[in-house]
């Protein structure tokens, strides 16, 4: 059996909880076309059970104070400062003169540190957000599945239901028959009474 057989397989039982020769033809596209789409976007390894380690805590640290406004604040600050102060206070004994070469360097090695650090962060959200993608397809399909189950015992109840009527118009025709048959029996005018002034 091959890779996509074993999906259909694992998510007829895990999720409607029978097999593949007990699904209808419904159920079965339904399963295929979400094995097809889960082996589109399976990541390559899970995330640990265990939770994230120190590092990806960090990295998750690092981007959300990167990717905020207290950060651009402090960080326009020191750049502000650090030009006022070489430019400024020092003049000519500044340490790093215009053009700020030192900080130029500075500001390379922190962007060298700082886009591999979020890169991490934003490929674990990935990995999240496509295992929550996973978990909602699989509440898709059990909705769908007792949607389905829904819809046919209604439609076996609205049988029921038209088939009672139907036995019921049978017993009423079959009684109107029936009083229809014994009307003629009965009479249905007194006989003729002799005239009293004849002779």
């Amino acid at each position: 059996m091959n890779d996509h057989g074993k999906d259909i397989q694992y998510l007829a039982e895990h999720l409607l909880h029978t097999g593949v020769s007990g699904l209808a033809n419904r159920e079965l596209q339904a399963l295929m076309r979400i094995s097809r789409k889960l082996q589109s976007v399976r990541p390559e390894q899970a995330l640990p059970d265990h939770g994230p380690t120190l590092g990806e805590r960090l990295a998750d640290r690092v981007a959300e104070f990167g990717g905020s406004w207290t950060f651009i604040m402090i960080f326009a600050s020191f750049l502000f400062g650090w030009a006022f102060i070489n430019s400024e206070l020092l003049g000519t004994k500044a340490f790093d003169p215009y053009p700020y070469i030192f900080l130029n360097l500075m500001l390379s090695m922190l962007a060298a540190i700082q886009a591999p650090i979020i890169m991490m962060s934003q490929n674990r959200q990935t990995a999240r957000d496509r295992m929550t993608m996973i978990r909602d397809f699989e509440v898709n399909l059990k909705s769908e599945a007792a949607i389905d189950s829904l819809h046919k015992r209604m439609d076996h109840l609205t049988w029921e239901v038209l088939s009672d009527l139907d036995l019921i118009k049978q017993a009423q025709r079959e009684q109107l028959r029936q009083a229809n048959a014994a009307a003629p029996a009965s009479p249905d005018s007194a006989p003729a009474q002799p005239d009293a002034g004849a002779n």
